[in-house]
């Protein structure tokens, strides 16, 4: 959290108190972070009652007595509550940060603005990506602003403001037009495009529904974990293929010799032992080139 700003009549700490115990309910990773700033500050945490997450817009629940609620735009609009600070908000944008507005009993009470650094190692991952002929496309939920912000430095395309099922369709689309689609995601909000995806790709940093939905969980959540797991399955690949030509290379030549093929021009007939012994090395050349794996370089 890099900002927090509180309307009239409300102070900074009980601003921050109140979103906090809203959002300690909450799985998101933006949760988290306001979670964090609230325990370094030595706030504690208030009970919350009828606690409601509204998927791609916020949160809301009862909180000593107030209905206290956080989120974006949507949110707010459904529930009956005016947003002033529209230029202030889109100035924090500009500079890539989440913007979150924060109600407390139905009037506007403050933002708070939440910035996710990109890694160090992302460019040079989107990079190699690229190079390797993958097409990019970064989905969010976030403003179409923050998102323009992030992508511009990361050379990607984009669309923003996307929901959860939106996602899901967005990739239902290029499927559609004939793309195998990869997704990596972090949150519950990208469990339906993983679930989706030819392959998901969890963040092993993320939630646990993204990690159970996806087929491919990157421990470290560093996207250069793609490129070496990508590298591996083409290692993979390549080394099945050499194993079917392992094992079919045996038999195209010990059962026709065993049949007696060549017997009516040279008499030779394939001994039963010499057969066995063959059908035992195909078992340990094929064995032997997959164990060849383990020692490969990612």
């Amino acid at each position: 959290m890099t900002t927090i700003v509180a309307a009239e009549g409300f102070d900074e700490a009980s601003l921050l108190q109140q979103l906090a115990s809203l959002e300690n309910a909450s799985e998101h990773p933006l949760a988290q972070a306001i979670v964090v700033a609230a325990e370094e500050r030595k706030l504690s945490l208030l009970p919350v009652a009828d606690f409601v997450s509204v998927t791609g817009q916020g949160v809301h629940a009862a909180i000593a007595g107030e209905q206290v609620a956080a989120g974006n735009e949507t949110l707010f609009a459904g529930l009956g509550v005016s947003l002033p600070v529209a230029a202030q908000a889109e100035a924090l944008r500009k500079e890539g940060q989440t913007v979150l507005f924060v109600s407390i009993g139905n009037r506007y009470a403050g933002l708070v603005a939440i910035a996710d650094p990109i890694k160090q190692s992302t460019p040079q991952a989107i990079e190699e990506l690229q190079q390797a002929g993958l097409k990019l496309m970064m989905l969010t939920g976030d403003n179409s602003t923050t998102a323009a912000a992030v992508a511009g430095k990361l050379g990607t395309a984009f669309e923003a403001g996307v929901s959860p099922e939106g996602k899901a369709a967005v990739i239902e689309c290029l499927q559609s037009e004939g793309w195998v689609v990869a997704m990596a995601g972090d949150g519950i909000n990208d469990a339906p495009a993983l679930a989706k995806a030819n392959i998901g790709i969890a963040m092993g940093t993320g939630t646990d529904v993204a990690m159970e939905t996806g087929g491919v969980v990157l421990i470290h959540g560093d996207l250069r974990s793609i490129l070496k797991a990508r590298h591996l399955s083409q290692r993979t690949m390549k080394n099945i293929r050499q194993n079917l030509f392992l094992a079919f290379v045996y038999n195209a030549l010990g059962v026709p010799l065993a049949a007696g093929v060549l017997y009516p021009f040279t008499g030779l007939l394939l001994s039963p032992m010499i057969a066995a012994a063959a059908m035992s090395l195909s078992s340990v050349s094929v064995i032997a080139n997959a164990l060849r794996l383990r020692t490969m370089r990612l």
